[in-house]
């Protein structure tokens, strides 16, 4: 059997590593908000380029905060609109609706799966002053054009980064650091997942925001605290979403690499689309750059029923990211009488194959010759 995914086999190299932190971290006597939590604050916005980074309870989380905050700052209105991709998972949507806002589910691009530009010039309006921007799969979004619209309107640009920690932007070169520009630096404000399946994933929930904007990470810091940046004393409305002391230790030891396995990753989804030929199954877009961390490697397939018992019978893993769209969905049901035709051909057609940064020469080439067979 080849599993989708392989948690135990990813998190076992670093067992060593992770059993000597657990007894400092038992030992330290300090579980919330300590040394480890400032360390992988200081470390993952050092990563991503960008000047703050601010642990959360979860991905959900982050990005509910980043809203929360932009609200509380005047740079958003209760009920203001949110463009969002419509074939994101629920979570996104979620987010903006928790703040007090509104989304504006807008059709995806069908060859990368993330949000078009073009669509969503179609849908802006007075009431928009914000973009949620996904970058679905691992696959970075079109930011060159979407910051182009957003410059243009003044509307934030929030990046959802959940499945695209590392991911490279390079159109976006930076002169003075001679370094291109990476997920969670590619607008006003980020929010990442750190849970367990991610690229880089924890041992349990957790999430991060990273911005360059002062004033928005230090409410987001105090928010996440009970609106507190000093002991007893709230300044807002606040609520409990801190990153756990012990995840951030794990996370501290998997940071390191991230790199090397997002590598692995790309040379994986290389060998597939060069030695995957089989014209009942289309393969996904990928420019051959770092732009794309392969979190998911997802292809489509006509009969997904019949392909899935295949996979079955052939004991290769597999998962369907997503099977229900979420205007679909009985939580958002205020959008089921609206029609996104592209989102729901890709949640009726996708399949995600294994993909892993554990995977064996052998293993790759069984579920190539298995998808050949087809």
């Amino acid at each position: 059997m080849i599993k989708f995914l392989d948690l135990h086999k990813i998190n076992a190299r670093f067992d060593k590593e992770f059993q000597e932190r657990f007894k400092n971290f038992l030992d330290s006597g300090y579980y919330i908000l300590g040394s480890e939590v400032e360390r992988f604050e200081a470390d993952f916005a050092a990563y991503c380029g960008t000047e703050f980074c601010i642990g959360t309870a979860n991905g959900l989380d982050a990005l509910t905060l980043v809203f929360k905050s932009y609200i509380h700052l005047g740079r958003l209105q209760v009920d203001d609109e949110v463009i969002v991709p419509a074939n994101t998972y629920i979570a996104s949507i979620l987010s903006i609706i928790n703040a007090g806002l509104r989304p504006i589910l807008v059709e995806p691009k069908l060859d990368t799966y993330n949000i078009s530009a073009e669509e969503l010039i179609e849908r802006l309006n007075p009431s928009t002053k914000a973009i949620l921007v996904v970058h679905l799969y691992g696959q970075l979004a079109d930011m060159d054009a979407i910051n182009a619209i957003a410059k243009s309107k003044r509307l934030l640009v929030i990046e959802d980064a959940a499945q695209a920690h590392g991911a490279i932007d390079g159109s976006r070169f930076e002169a003075q650091s001679s370094k291109f520009r990476k997920a969670g630096n590619l607008g006003d404000a980020a929010a990442f997942s750190f849970y367990p399946t991610k690229n880089l994933g924890a041992l349990g929930d957790a999430g991060a925001v990273t911005t360059n904007d002062r004033d928005l990470a230090e409410t987001i810091k105090a928010m996440r605290n009970y609106g507190s940046s000093e002991k007893y004393v709230n300044e807002m409305i606040g609520v409990n979403s801190r990153l756990d002391e012990l995840q951030a230790t794990f996370l501290n030891v998997k940071l390191k690499h991230l790199d090397e396995d997002n590598a692995k990753r790309r040379a994986i989804a290389k060998r597939y689309l060069q030695e995957i030929e089989n014209r009942k199954l289309t393969l996904p877009f990928y420019s051959g750059g770092l732009d794309h961390v392969f979190h998911l490697f997802v292809i489509r397939v006509d009969d997904r029923v019949d392909f899935e018992t295949y996979l079955q019978s052939r004991n290769i893993g597999f998962l369907i990211h997503y099977p229900i769209p979420p205007h679909q969905q009985n939580a958002l049901s205020m959008f089921s009488k609206n029609l996104y035709p592209i989102t729901e051909e890709i949640h009726k057609t996708i399949v995600s194959i294994p993909m892993s940064p554990v995977m064996t020469d052998a293993e790759i080439s069984t579920v190539v010759n298995v998808l050949n067979a087809y």
